[in-house]
C-alpha cells in the first residue's frame, strides 16, 4: 500500500512539474491531491516565488526542497497563537525538515538549486535570461530534469506523513 502511495506522490510530482513548473508548488499540489484534507489555499499560493533557488536566481534553497519542509511544518509548525511553544512543537518540524535536507544531500550532494542544476546537467542556468532559459530547457530542465527532483521531493514528504500518521495510531 505505501508503496502504491509512494510512486503515486513522485509521478505526481513529476507530471505537476512537467507540465505547470514551479518546484515547490508543484510538490505541494500533488501532496494535496493526495491528502486533500491539507488542502490549504494561502500556502500553495505562498510557494509561488520559492521557484527555482527562490525567485529564479537558482541561489537559494531547491524550491522542491522549499515546498516539502512548507508540508512540514503546516503538519507540525509552531502556531502564531503559540509562540511559546512550551510543548516544542517546532523542534518536531525542524527534525523533520532535517530528514528532507539529509535526503537532498543523499541524492544530490546539495540542497542549492544551481549545485543541483549543475550535478544534473552540467552546469546551472539563470533562468530569467531567454537564452539560459533555452540552455535549460534543451538540457532536460523542465522534460524530466527538475520533474525527477519534484517527484523525488513529493515521494520523501508523503514518507514522512505517512510515518507522521501511523506514529499517530
Amino acid at each position: 500500500m505505501n508503496d502504491d502511495i509512494l510512486q503515486q506522490a513522485f509521478d505526481g510530482g513529476f507530471a505537476f512539474e512537467k507540465k505547470y513548473h514551479g518546484c515547490a508548488q508543484c510538490v505541494i499540489g500533488p501532496v494535496y491531491d493526495l491528502f486533500p484534507e491539507l488542502y490549504n489555499e494561502d500556502i500553495f499560493r505562498s510557494a509561488s516565488a520559492l521557484v527555482a533557488g527562490t525567485g529564479l536566481s537558482t541561489h537559494g534553497q531547491c524550491g522542491a526542497l522549499s515546498g516539502a519542509v512548507m508540508i512540514i511544518g503546516q503538519l507540525c509548525g509552531r502556531e502564531l497563537g503559540n509562540l511559546e511553544d512550551p510543548g516544542g512543537t517546532r523542534f518536531r518540524a525542524h527534525k523533520l525538515a532535517e530528514k528532507m535536507v539529509q535526503r537532498f544531500l543523499q541524492e544530490y550532494g546539495a540542497v542549492v538549486c544551481g549545485e543541483i542544476q549543475t550535478k544534473l546537467m552540467g552546469r546551472s542556468f539563470y533562468l530569467f535570461d531567454p537564452e539560459q532559459f533555452q540552455a535549460f530547457e534543451k538540457a532536460g530542465g523542465h522534460n524530466d530534469k527538475c520533474p525527477s527532483v519534484v517527484g523525488n521531493a513529493t515521494r520523501w514528504v508523503v514518507d514522512i506523513i505517512l510515518a507522521m500518521k501511523k506514529a499517530k495510531k
